[in-house]
Order: structure tokens, then sequence, then C-alpha cells
């Protein structure tokens, strides 16, 4: 069991920000933050504390999901508005796959979210719009209709620099988002 993918997901389900679910289990974002990416591990206290402001207990905390959903609908879905775009997790509980696709909708002049250098690959799948895929020192236009795949050995990001919202689907493994 990945406890920080875990505690990320329902985290998001609760529609907690890290701050939030930091403030109330009075703990620092940073801690929470290497916690949900398995950088470090909470003693039995810690995660009772975490449980609780999630509203779960510890024992179904470690209950395992037995029905291994195939099909997921809008309702299945978590959403997670950030500064200038927004995430859509369209698999509940993709961090337990090889692989996590997410829906990312570009807001016009943002970017998302920095993908430091990891051991993976990545593809992308422009919806609507046009973004600019940043790959190291590399920059490619991506338009409605085309793709990317790359590795993860540089870091990089997506950028909007139209005036209309940019939708991709993004599919990473292993999961990262």
């Amino acid at each position: 069991m990945n406890i920080g993918h875990k505690i990320k997901r329902l985290r998001i389900k609760n529609n907690l920000t890290l701050e939030e679910l930091a403030s109330r289990c009075e703990l620092t974002k940073g801690f929470l933050s290497q916690l949900e990416r398995d950088l470090t591990s909470p003693s039995i206290s810690t995660l009772n504390d975490i449980c609780e402001a999630l509203g779960i207990s510890l024992s179904s905390f470690f209950q395992e999901e037995n029905d291994e959903k195939a099909v997921f609908t809008n309702d299945d879905f978590f959403v997670d508005e950030r500064d200038g775009y927004t995430v859509h997790w369209i698999v509940p509980n993709a961090q337990k796959n090889e692989m996590e696709p997410i829906l990312i909708d570009l807001d016009p002049g943002r970017t998302s979210q920095e993908i430091y250098p990891h051991a993976g690959e990545e593809f992308g799948y422009v919806m609507t719009g046009r973004v600019v895929l940043v790959n190291g020192s590399k920059e490619h236009v991506i338009k409605k209709g085309q793709t990317f795949y790359i590795n993860g050995t540089d870091s990089h990001y997506l950028k909007n620099d139209t005036t209309q919202t940019a939708r991709v689907l993004w599919i990473c493994t292993p999961p990262i988002f």
C-alpha cells in the first residue's frame, strides 16, 4: 500500500489543500507533501491524526478495496483547481496503477505545474486549444488534435500562450500527479 498516495487521494476527495490538511493535523505543509510523494513515513500517531482530519478511521484507511472498477463517469472524477489550471483525475486511485491519466484545463497565459526529472514516460493529447510543451531547453507547439510523447529525463511543463483555455489529456507512467 502506498500510504502517501492514499492520503493524497483522500485529501483531494475532501477538497482540501495541502495547507488546509496540514493545519487540521498540526503538521507542516512540507511534511505532508513529502508524505504524499512517499518520501517519508508517518508515525502511527501522526497517521491517526491525518485520518481523523480526513474523516475516516485508521482501520478503514488500511482496508483494501476489493472491487476493481473498470468504467468511470464524471461522478468518479476528482477536480483540483489550482492557480491558472485545473486538474481532473479521471481514474480514481490511479496512483496504484502503472499509469495515471488526467485532464488538464490550462487557462490563457498560464503554465502547468513543472514536472521535475523522473524515471518514466508521458503522453499528451491536445483536445482543445494550443499549448507549448517546454521540455528542458526545448519548446514544442502542440495544436488541437496533436500529441506528444516524452521521457521524464528533463524538467517539463505546459504553457498556454493563447487567449483560449486549452484542454490536454495527459498520461504519466509512473503516476506523478
